[in-house]
């Protein structure tokens, strides 16, 4: 048996789109080690990428935005969930906080937030007893760079410990998330200036060395595992130690070298 004991399980997966995502990094650690992985796209083509990545598993196509009958796609018992979906219109480019459309925030909100609300409602027949949920979020939803999905990311780190006590009054099925600081993956490149925010977080890790998708997966797949069982309605920051050195000596130098030499 190895340390996760995972090996026997099932987890639904929601949000691989290719090799860059959290969720295809955690599927794959998890199949690694024995699981069982199903799968839920948003489209089509996520569902013949899914197939080439994870050839002979089960996945289907899931609209969060519309669709509403998870339990008739998953008849299986699952032992862990994986919500990994964020969207956010940024087809006009960058726009101040306050010109946010309603529309478009609601939307995102749908999609990034409440979205884990709703599939775990549906699954709720089909959750083992002990079983765990892992939504991602960010280590800073107040990095305003990061536009209106901040405040949305951070709606998910208050939703975690109101789902996870509503599961406590009939199960000891878990809710956590984690709070992953910048990666480079497909999804985030979509993010305006994202490359900028990406390098400084980076020179602001302790290890100057910027975080990989791989170290994130790998706490999920911890969260979802049975060694986690004391852990419960927490948001699980992995950034790289960057949070704590906002004011690291070297930045700082290069930053007011520039400024004096303009």
């Amino acid at each position: 048996m190895n340390f996760l004991d995972v090996a026997g399980k099932n987890y639904l997966i929601s949000g691989v789109a290719n090799k860059k995502s959290v969720a295809y990094f955690t599927a794959r650690i998890l199949i690694e080690n024995g699981a069982t992985c199903l799968f839920s796209v948003q489209s089509e083509a996520h569902l013949a990428a899914v197939a080439k990545l994870f050839p002979g598993s089960e996945s289907f196509v899931f609209d969060v935005e519309r669709d509403r009958n998870l339990t008739e796609k998953v008849t299986r018992p699952l032992d862990g969930f994986v919500h990994s979906l964020a969207f956010a219109n940024f087809s006009e480019g960058p726009k101040p906080f306050l010109e946010t459309k309603r529309d478009d925030y609601l939307q995102a909100a749908q999609i990034s937030c409440f979205s884990l609300v709703e599939m775990s409602h549906q699954l709720r027949e089909r959750f083992t007893p002990t079983a765990s949920i892992v939504t991602i979020s960010i280590s800073n939803t107040k990095a305003t760079s990061y536009g209106y999905l901040g405040p949305i990311k951070a709606m998910l780190d208050a939703t975690v410990p109101y789902l996870a006590k509503s599961f406590s009054e009939f199960s000891r099925i878990r809710v956590n998330a984690v709070g992953a600081g910048p990666l480079k993956t497909s999804a985030s490149a979509g993010i305006p200036d994202y490359i900028d925010n990406y390098l400084f977080a980076e020179a602001l890790t302790l290890r100057k060395a910027a975080l990989e998708t791989q170290e994130v997966a790998n706490t999920i797949c911890f969260l979802l595992s049975p060694k986690s069982s004391g852990i419960n309605a927490t948001t699980l920051l992995v950034d790289a130690g960057m949070s704590c050195n906002t004011f690291d000596q070297d930045v700082v130098k290069t930053f007011s070298k520039k400024s004096n030499a303009d």
